[in-house]
C-alpha cells in the first residue's frame, strides 16, 4: 500500500494541528514511511507546496530537505489524467474550470494507475459538488479509488508522538 498525499495535507497539518516546530515527530514520522517507500507525493504535488509565498514558512524548508524522500518517482500517463479530468469532474470543463480544479485529477491518475494505492487528503465529501467543484474524495468514489482523511490516514498508519520507541 502506497498512501498518496495531497497537498493540503502537509500545509494544514504544518498550520493548524501538526505545526513542524511544535509536533516535529509527525514530521519525523512522515519522512520515516516516506524513505520506507509508503508516503509518497507526486512531483505535481511537490511543486503546489513549494510555490507557498512565505520564505519563513517553516513547510517550505522541510519539503525542500525531504523532497527526495517524498517524490514519487513515476511519470503521468496523459491518457489517465484525461480520465480523471473528464470522468472525473466533465468532459467539457473550460479553461477557468481546469484551472480551479488545481492538481488533484494528478492525485487521481496517479491512483488510477495502480490498484494498491490510497489517496490521502483534507477535503470532505461533497456528493452535490458538480464539474469543477467537485471534491477529491468524490472523484476518489467515481474510480473505486480508496481515500482517506489526514487523521484516518495517522490512525491508520499508527503516528504517535513516541512512535520511534516503537520500531
Amino acid at each position: 500500500m502506497i498512501y498518496l498525499l495531497d497537498a493540503n495535507v502537509l500545509i494544514t497539518a504544518s498550520n493548524d494541528y501538526y505545526q513542524i516546530d511544535r509536533v516535529p515527530e509527525f514530521w519525523d514520522w512522515l519522512v520515516y514511511h516516506a524513505d520506507k517507500g509508503i508516503v509518497k507525493v507526486p512531483l505535481e504535488i511537490i511543486e503546489e507546496v513549494l510555490a507557498g509565498k512565505d520564505k519563513d514558512d517553516l513547510l517550505l524548508d522541510w519539503m525542500k530537505c525531504n523532497k527526495d524522500a517524498f517524490l514519487l518517482n513515476k511519470e503521468v500517463k496523459p491518457e489517465l489524467l484525461r480520465m480523471a479530468v473528464e470522468e472525473g469532474y466533465a468532459d467539457d470543463l473550460t479553461d477557468d474550470e481546469v484551472e480551479q480544479i488545481g492538481r488533484d485529477p494528478f492525485l487521481v491518475a496517479y491512483a488510477l494507475d495502480t490498484n494498491d494505492w490510497t489517496v490521502v487528503t483534507t477535503e470532505v465529501s461533497a456528493p452535490a459538488k458538480k464539474r469543477q467543484n467537485r471534491k477529491l474524495p468524490n472523484v476518489c468514489e467515481t474510480f473505486s479509488i480508496p481515500w482517506l482523511d489526514t487523521f484516518k490516514f495517522a490512525r491508520e498508519l499508527d503516528f504517535r508522538t513516541a512512535w520511534k520507541n516503537l520500531i
